[in-house]
């Protein structure tokens, strides 16, 4: 089913890009014959358009967001250091300058260092910060140097800006227009949320409430508005539907089953199913896993796990019975415990065999005791039974064998038949 819906999709795609490459050849020759002026000579380049990647526009603005920040902080370090070191902001550079030779003047050092309020090496090392911080700012000017306006002879009047000055403009005007973005987002996914309950009412009875696969198709129609490219040409509820779908059908497969099932499991299973039904239209009669499985071209064995995989789990909680009084974990036999039947007639064996081994002579009754473990469970080797009474292995074989012998007189054998 996904490997269908995302095959469609990447040829719908394909379509797409072809066509959309035609398009944009078509409007750069376009926009080339316009760009030509009457004479026959050409425009300015900015005349011709300009076909950027999105991700070029992203890195392009992460880029200039960077270096306002860069700005923003080297600008209120050189203003702190601008302030403690009490220098003018018309020509600062000169009045560095000047400070750093009346420190080289032994006779000027002692006046500046009450001057500031500061030791003669604090200043130079807050001169060196300075320098330093000033020279970051015009780095990153000259990273951007097309933003650095020239002086207009016609209007000497207006002082051109800096690099940084539009740096920061272009900064200011990235922050407006990704606001602008984002809310252009939210409403083209606000005004397409019909969409998604008309696609999720195809798809209820399937495991999942009907809310769910509403916020679930929401989620897909966030990733399609992300990832919708407008200049293609097509419509975007065309677009949306495919993610939307795409959400929904993964939400079923991973979340409808208390026991998730993998994707390609659940393709299968379909598989399954719409064959036993097309079968049992056909025969009349629910088919074999043989007829399934060569309908199919599988393995018999392969049929027979795909069902075992799509029966759904039945809860411990469920009534049995037509009063519904009884649970169906109340009949689950407990492995761990052991039969109450099968313990009683253990025990009345045993306390049968004691009562017949009370006929014999108790040095015969230790003796088989010991040998089966009628005690504790353990039984003993002959040997180790001779060592108790200090007898040889074959002495206690023969006092066996005649205890054994005596069991068997009808009279006593009687009351343990019905154990055999």
């Amino acid at each position: 089913m996904f490997e269908a819906i995302d095959a469609e999709a990447a040829a719908e795609e394909a379509g797409e890009r072809s066509g959309s490459a035609e398009a944009l050849k078509a409007d750069a020759d376009y926009h080339a014959l316009l760009a030509e002026s009457g004479d026959g000579t050409r425009l300015p380049i900015w005349y011709y358009p300009i076909i950027i990647e999105q991700d070029e526009i992203d890195e392009l603005t992460g880029r200039f967001l960077q270096a306002a920040d860069e700005i923003q902080e080297g600008s209120e370090k050189a203003a702190r250091l601008t302030r403690k070191l009490r220098l003018s902001s018309t020509d600062i550079a000169r009045e560095l300058r000047q400070l750093g030779r009346d420190l080289a003047t032994r006779s000027r050092v002692k006046a500046i260092e009450e001057e500031l309020g500061m030791s003669a090496d604090e200043i130079k090392e807050d001169i060196k910060s300075l320098q330093i911080t000033e020279k970051q700012l015009k780095s990153i000017c000259y990273e951007f140097e097309s933003f650095d306006d020239k002086a207009d002879p016609e209007h000497p009047e207006v002082k051109p800006r800096s690099g940084i000055e539009k740096i920061l403009e272009s900064v200011e005007r990235i922050r407006r227009g990704q606001k602008m973005m984002k809310d252009a987002k939210d409403r083209l996914i606000k005004a397409n949320l019909r969409l998604v309950v008309s696609i999720a009412k195809k798809y209820t009875n399937r495991g999942l409430h009907f809310f769910d696969l509403v916020q679930e198709g929401n989620i897909g129609l966030i990733k399609a508005v992300e990832k919708f490219e407008y200049r293609k040409g097509f419509k975007f509820s065309t677009y949306a539907t495919w993610w939307i779908r795409q959400a929904i059908t993964r939400s079923i497969s991973d979340q409808a089953r208390t026991i998730r099932v993998p994707v390609h499991m659940i393709e299968q299973i379909n598989k399954v199913v719409r064959e036993s039904r097309t079968l049992m239209q056909q025969l009349g009669r629910e088919p074999t896993d043989e007829e399934i499985a060569e309908k199919l071209g599988w393995d018999e064995k392969k049929v027979k796990a795909v069902k075992s995989v799509s029966r759904e789990p039945i809860s411990l909680e469920t009534p049995v019975g037509e009063e519904e009084d009884s649970l169906l974990s109340d009949f689950i036999e407990d492995k761990d415990v052991k039969n109450p039947a099968n313990e009683t007639a253990y025990v009345l064996l045993k306390e049968q065999i004691s009562e017949v081994l009370t006929t014999l002579p108790p040095r015969e009754q230790e003796v088989l005791r010991m040998r089966f473990g009628l005690d504790d469970g353990y039984p003993l080797t002959l040997e180790e039974v001779g060592l108790y009474f200090d007898v040889t292995r074959e002495r206690i074989r023969q006092i066996e064998a005649k205890a054994l012998r005596r069991l068997r007189h009808p009279k006593r054998s009687r009351k343990l038949k019905d154990y055999v």
